[in-house]
């Protein structure tokens, strides 16, 4: 072999291994970040529900499909009605007892509502989600549980907490109602009940005025509640389940009467981007 020869050679050898070196630093780049590992892990931290909490969802082997491009994974807040429109949302029924005095307090007002069940609750009174849609409301999937530790759980978890609810919700209203909204148990969404819920065609619907009527304040107290943390935003939080619901059913009546006497119109929370 020639010394050119040697030297062309010697050239080669090296070139491929500068080339072999840069490959091997770009895949130990690769495989040293997590799938994913640019997004948050959860939005738990939101707690109640009243923040917007729209980081990117996580994603990894396994994950649900995105959300389409009509139903963002974004956590709703804004009405459909604009300006400063109310929306008003009943959860954690449907009950028997209450769930029908909330729909006489809403049709004497002539106001339209967002009831977000719980999957178990509507399979067993089919009859008042049939009444809650044949009234013009719409319909919330609020799991099959209420797990209010959702947010720690695996994500074939809540993946059916939520897309069982939806189907038993969906079955119990019949004529091919559909289930328009998701709202995480306490408020603890994560990227991954987002996006699974967005997939399935549902908005996630946080809060922004808890009336704290859960704990049975008393009705003034209720009321109260609105008229100070109204300029929160636009969603108002009440409850038909969980037992003695008659200080919300006074106080819906008080907080509608109000709204109105305060030229206050309300409406349906956001489904879609502007």
């Amino acid at each position: 072999m020639t010394r050119t020869q040697k030297h062309s050679l010697r050239a080669r050898i090296a070139v491929a291994a500068s080339a072999a070196a840069v490959a091997a630093t770009v895949w130990g780049v690769t495989t040293l970040l997590p799938a994913g590992a640019d997004h948050p892990a959860h939005d738990a931290a939101s707690g109640s529900g009243s923040a917007p909490a729209d980081g990117k969802p996580g994603g990894g082997p396994g994950a649900p499909p995105a959300p389409s491009s009509a139903v963002p994974d974004t956590i709703a807040h804004a009405s459909e009605a604009g300006g400063n429109a109310v929306n008003v949302t009943i959860d954690d029924g449907p009950d028997p007892r209450w769930t029908p005095k909330v729909l006489e307090v809403l049709a004497e007002h002539d106001v339209k509502a967002v009831f977000c069940m719980i999957g178990p609750q509507a399979k067993a009174h089919p009859d008042l989600v049939k009444q809650v849609v044949a009234a013009g409301h719409r319909l919330c999937d609020h799991t099959m549980d209420h797990d209010t530790t959702m947010a720690k759980k695996p994500v074939a978890y809540q993946e059916a907490q939520i897309l069982d609810a939806k189907k038993l919700i969906e079955e119990a209203a019949g004529g091919g109602a559909k289930v328009e909204y998701y709202r995480a148990p306490g408020g603890a969404f994560t990227p991954d009940s987002r996006r699974i819920a967005a997939a399935a065609g549902m908005r996630p619907l946080g809060w922004n005025v808890d009336t704290k009527d859960f704990g049975k304040p008393g009705t003034a107290a209720i009321v109260a509640n609105v008229k100070r943390e109204i300029g929160n935003g636009p969603t108002v939080l009440f409850h038909d389940g969980g037992g003695d619901r008659s200080q919300t059913v006074a106080a819906l009546d008080q907080v509608l009467t109000w709204l109105k006497d305060e030229g206050r119109p309300t409406g349906f929370p956001v489904r879609t981007a502007p």
